[in-house]
């Protein structure tokens, strides 16, 4: 297909889904068209989707006949636009690229929720469609539910005409109000409490997904950056009566490999491109009604500790919380009409914001299991500026106890539920000093993290998301989520590689559904991965269920789901373990040579000894070639029964193992072109001296790596 035809079609899938919310009366007969105002060019939008980053829902409202709206290639599709107040409708004007809506109908609203039709039909014509229309509202949305093709919806404009609506479009005025303990966040000068959750998927999704946030009473939601790619975020968080806490991203941020490591003492260059883009970004989304206020830096003061030490340590933190003041004045400057704060990751950094960083208007901070003691600080450091919780929730990773695998004992899905709860009435504890907080996490990625912390992983509601619901005054009613009571293993210390376990869980379901359970591992303690993987199960309780091949610490999660959108997520972890061999191990403390040796790098050396140690945590390494030979020198020749093999990650696709009486005359005792690493339990026997494995084809790009090289004899 040429450029030219691709760029006919494309257009024909930009127009279909236009919701414009307006609450009110409704009247499908057409009215005599009456002078009236155009009230909705410029207005925040939202839509059920974008076909991509150039078709944004803001072009069908900018009053650009050259720029256009357009939708993903599906069935219902939706455009809204908020008219900043109720108005009074006489005319929509439907300019229609060539995807057009044969069947859609045009809806008001008075909350973005309940939703009146106005107008219908099943024979759209496309082109420019003027339908004169009777109703009231504050939202206007076009729906549409049939396409002319297989493309999406694309509108070039969408206009709604009448008389009321907001005053000219504009973000209004965001400030802190009060003195020092009686602060309060104003927006329009009205109170506003930040409910917020910090934000996850593609801020593209932002008009499908905020609905439902703002249904559970979150009205806030957080973002660690800003750029070009932000703007639906904003579009559909204004289109929904909510805010942005918009982040700026420096460096380095929380932890290693967050994102490089600045050296603000010495390099302008950085900061000057740094300052250049806050700068561009704030004149971009100064006036847009989906702005809260502006946060620059994400636990930075905290992350420079992985970059320098001592003295130097303390001059980058200095320098840092300059910077960002730096970045504060150059923000007031620009936008005077929303408050700038910076989070970090405890409050040990806000000494540093009090003394280097005058021009903040707020604090903030990322606190977890430590949150309920955020008040006490604030009072203790003798603060004279109010706060804000920029993360909070159950307790970390990093601040929980190891469980008997010496690992973090993640906390039951339950207590993750209670921490999210005890983290807002700390947070709203603090009366005129808190205003609020962004709890983690709003995300629907479903792996070791995701677990962790989403309320929402996979898309599925758990505990968690219920908690917030009840948290911020949401809603309730409806379907919930499996609550799980307990959760046990038969065996956690010393599983056989390869073997099972008997698991048990209690689970119940608080409206009676029926559970279904998925079993699933995670090897984040062995090999850094944080991707769950599901592993075989029998049974309907107590469950059997296969552990790993791979020797280490895993952890082992239940999903329980009841059918309805829910699910109740247990984890725990166990140790697999070379399964027990009958017999002597001949090898044990013998000597060892090798034809390489791994001498330099992280943990190096690692020389062949350590095959016969015992000990499966050292291992030996080779060289990064093929062929490589580890040979262990029984010291006479005997005869043995079995042999194990326990392989580190860089394991052996090829090898054969061989005997010698004299170390220069070899019989073969075992051969393989498909090893798949782990353990090797090989029941061959033989007779010698030496015994040698020699690995002729690596399983990675690495060397051959070796934990233990067994012998055995009964």
């Amino acid at each position: 297909m040429d450029f030219a035809t691709r760029r006919v079609r494309s257009a024909i899938a930009l127009v279909t889904a236009v919701a414009v919310v307006l609450l009110g009366s409704a009247v499908l007969t057409a009215q005599p068209a009456q002078a009236a105002t155009l009230l909705s060019q410029g207005r925040p939008v939202a839509a059920s989707s974008s076909e991509g980053a150039g078709t944004p829902a803001t072009a069908a409202v900018d009053g650009d006949l050259n720029t256009r709206w357009s939708s993903n290639f599906s069935d219902p599709q939706w455009l809204q636009v908020d008219l900043g107040a109720t108005a009074d409708l006489s005319q929509v004007v439907l300019r229609w690229e060539a995807a057009y809506a044969t069947a859609y109908r045009i809806e008001v609203s008075s909350n973005a929720q309940d939703w009146s039709s106005v107008y219908s039909t099943t024979v759209g014509k496309g082109g420019t469609e003027t339908l004169n229309v009777t109703g009231s509202g504050r939202y206007v949305r076009l729906y549409g539910t049939k396409r002319v093709g297989g493309y999406g919806y694309s509108l070039w404009e969408l206009q709604v005409l009448g008389t009321g609506g907001g005053p000219p479009q504009g973000s209004g005025t965001v400030r802190i109000a009060g003195g020092q303990g009686n602060w309060q966040l104003l927006v329009n000068n009205a109170p506003w409490q930040v409910k917020g959750l910090t934000w996850g998927p593609p801020a593209s999704e932002a008009g499908a997904r905020l609905p439902g946030l703002k249904a559970i009473g979150v009205n806030t939601v957080r973002t660690w950056g800003t750029d070009a790619s932000s703007r639906p975020l904003f579009d559909a968080a204004a289109a929904n009566g909510m805010r942005v806490v918009a982040g700026y991203w420096l460096q380095p941020g929380g932890g290693p490999g967050s994102g490089g490591c600045a050296n603000y003492v010495t390099d302008t260059t950085y900061k000057a491109n740094a300052l250049a883009d806050i700068r561009r970004w704030t004149t971009e989304y100064k006036d847009h009604q989906g702005v809260l206020m502006w946060n620059v830096g994400n636990e930075s003061v905290l992350g420079l500790q992985n970059c320098y030490s001592g003295a130097e340590l303390e001059r980058q933190r200095i320098a840092y919380t300059t910077f960002v003041n730096e970045a504060s004045k150059a923000i007031h400057a620009i936008d005077p009409n929303h408050p700038v704060t910076s989070t970090d990751a405890w409050t040990g950094a806000w000494p540093y914001y009090k003394q280097y960083t005058p021009d903040l208007d707020l604090l903030a901070v990322n606190s977890y299991g430590n949150v309920c003691q955020v008040k006490q600080d604030w009072i203790n450091g003798g603060y004279t500026k109010p706060y804000i919780l920029t993360e909070a929730g159950p307790a970390g990773e990093w601040e929980v106890p190891n469980d008997a695998n010496g690992v973090p004992a993640e906390p039951t899905d339950v207590q993750k539920r209670d921490g999210y709860l005890r983290a807002w009435n700390c947070i709203v504890g603090h009366t005129g000093v808190a205003l609020g907080g962004t709890l983690f996490h709003y995300g629907i990625e479903n792996d070791f993290g995701a677990v962790w912390f989403n309320l929402t992983p996979g898309g599925e509601k758990r505990l968690s998301y219920y908690a917030v619901r009840q948290a911020f005054g949401g809603a309730g009613g409806g379907n919930t989520a499996p609550v799980i009571s307990s959760m046990t293993l038969s065996r956690t210390t010393d599983v056989p590689a390869g073997g099972t376990i008997t698991v048990n869980v209690n689970a119940s379901d608080p409206d009676g559904d029926p559970l279904t359970h998925e079993f699933k591992v995670g090897g984040k303690y062995i090999d850094g991965s944080g991707a769950l993987v599901g592993t075989p199960f029998s049974g309907s309780g107590p469950f059997t269920v296969t552990v790993p091949e791979r020797l280490g610490v895993w952890k082992l999660y239940d999903y329980v789901r009841d059918g309805k959108g829910n699910v109740g997520i247990e984890t725990r972890s166990f140790r697999v373990v070379a399964p027990p061999v009958p017999g002597t191990n001949v090898a044990r403390g013998k000597a060892v040579t090798a034809s390489s040796y791994q001498q330099v790098g992280n943990g190096a050396p690692y020389p062949p000894s350590n095959v016969t140690d015992g000990n499966t945590t050292t291992r030996w390494a080779s060289d990064w070639a093929d062929p490589q030979w580890v040979q262990v020198d029984l010291g006479t020749v005997m005869s043995f029964d079995r042999i194990q093999l326990i392989w580190e990650g860089a394991f052996a696709r090829s090898y054969r193992i061989e005997a010698s009486d004299d170390g220069n005359n070899w019989r073969p005792v075992y051969s393989t072109a498909d090893g798949n690493g782990d353990v090797d339990n090989l029941a061959t026997g033989g007779s010698g001296r030496y015994v040698r494995l020699t690995g002729t084809q690596r399983g990675t790009g690495f060397g051959y790596s070796l934990y233990e090289f067994g012998i055995y004899r009964q």
